[in-house]
Parts: structure tokens; sequence; C-alpha cells
């Protein structure tokens, strides 16, 4: 691993845009320090009315039976937040870069729907999307908004729980975007992980697949992480700051 301070991490970019050609097969691996540079609160984030739960106490399928009405209205809260924020300028650089390799793809932890609104067209969403729900009972996607207002549960039209569309706690991941997940990192040379702790599993084995498989691995984050060592560069600091000056190189 090599780690570059703020000093030299131009000279290091530019070693990096040098990897890059029009041929190359990027995966991006994001995680919530991405959205967090768009005001998104990390999961955990205290947060007004909710800071007396804990989020495992909501964010598991038995909580839901248990009262889907509060549920219902803490996931509608924080889609509310998702969408009063804008995507940052690292969103905007991955998917800017796919129009200057061959394939670059986005695999991400975060639930947030940035990157599509960034414009990134392949987004893997390994733990799903909180802008989308669907009905427990039929599986149909719902159409409109989780009622917030007197306690009210939202319910289909079957008459089923509608819940979102996000991994709880003791879910597994959605076996077709893991799998997707997997081929691409296989099949890439270059392997970014932007923003991500690297301890959620089996997601943070990915970057270990994708070094196995021969690609060279670079990590964007504010801190080292638990994948630092496993990368061949590290970056520290805002993939909001970095990324962008990384397009640059490849547009100059």
């Amino acid at each position: 691993m090599i780690s570059f301070s703020s000093a030299d991490t131009e000279s290091a970019l530019d070693s990096l845009a040098k990897r890059i050609t029009s041929n190359s097969y990027i995966v991006f691996f994001t995680g919530a320090g991405v959205s967090a540079e768009s005001g998104v609160p990390t999961f955990r984030s205290i947060d007004g009315l909710w800071e007396k739960f804990k989020p495992e106490e909501l964010a598991n399928f038995k909580s839901f039976i248990k009262n889907p009405a509060l549920v219902q209205a803490w996931y509608r809260h924080r889609a509310e937040i998702v969408n009063n924020v804008k995507p940052n300028r690292g969103h905007t650089a991955m998917a800017d870069m796919e129009s200057k390799v061959a394939t670059c793809v986005v695999i991400t932890q975060n639930v947030d729907n940035l990157h599509q609104r960034a414009g990134s067209r392949e987004v893997i969403e390994l733990h799903g999307n909180i802008l989308r729900n669907y009905c427990i009972d039929c599986g149909v996607q719902f159409e409109g908004d989780l009622l917030i207002e007197n306690g009210e549960t939202t319910l289909c039209k079957c008459g089923g729980l509608v819940r979102p569309d996000v991994v709880w706690f003791g879910e597994m991941l959605p076996a077709n975007s893991f799998r997707i997940a997997e081929k691409h990192a296989r099949k890439c040379d270059l392997f970014i992980s932007v923003g991500t702790s690297g301890v959620v599993f089996p997601a943070a084995g990915l970057p270990t697949l994708a070094k196995s498989s021969g690609a060279f691995l670079v990590e964007v984050n504010t801190e080292a992480t638990d994948l630092s060592s496993l990368m061949d560069v590290t970056f520290q600091g805002k993939s909001g700051e970095i990324l962008p000056k990384l397009m640059s190189l490849l547009k100059s």
C-alpha cells in the first residue's frame, strides 16, 4: 500500500490517470462517505426525534411487523432528507468516467439514488433504494409516499403492508445484484473503493475478489479503513475533491 498526503496527491493522481485508457474496465465501489459529502446523515447519526431509537430497532423485519407505522415514518423521514440533497462532485466525476473508458460500473452500498441522479447509468445497488417501496404480500412496487400523519400505516391495494425496498438487518443481499457485482469485480482492471469502511460483509469481500482477479486497487477515503492494507494506492481526502482532479487529468 502506498498512501499519499495532500502535498503529493497531484503526482499520484497523474500516475493513476496514466493507467486509465479508453479500454479500461473500472469499478467504483461506494459507501456512506460519498453520500455524507452531499449532506446525507450516516445511518447511525442522531437525528432529531429519532435519536431515542437505535437503527437496529427500526431496520429489521420483526420491528416492522410489530409497528409498521413507526418504521414507515422513519423511512419516509429519511427519504425526505435524500430528496432534499444533491449529488456532489464525487458522484458527478464517477458518472463522467463512463465517457472515458470502455466499461465503468458503480457498485454501491448506499440507498439514496444519488449516483443515478448524477448520471451514472450502470449502478448496482447492493442494499436497495430508499425511494422505492413494495408490498410484502403481493410483491408489487408501491407508487406513492409512505404516510407519516396520525400514525397511519401505509397499505397496498391488496391490503398488504408496504415496506421500503432496502436490505434490513438479518436479510440477505439481493442475490442477482450481488452476483452481477461479483462478475464485475472479477473482470475489472481498476477497482476504486470510495467512502466505504469495508466492514459490512459480504459486500466488503468484493475488493479482495477484484485483487485476486488481477485488478489494481485504489482507495479514496477521509481516513484509513479495514480495506487500506489491501490497496495498491490510497488517497486520503474527500471524493468530491480527489475524483474531479483525476477527471481533469484525463480530460487534459
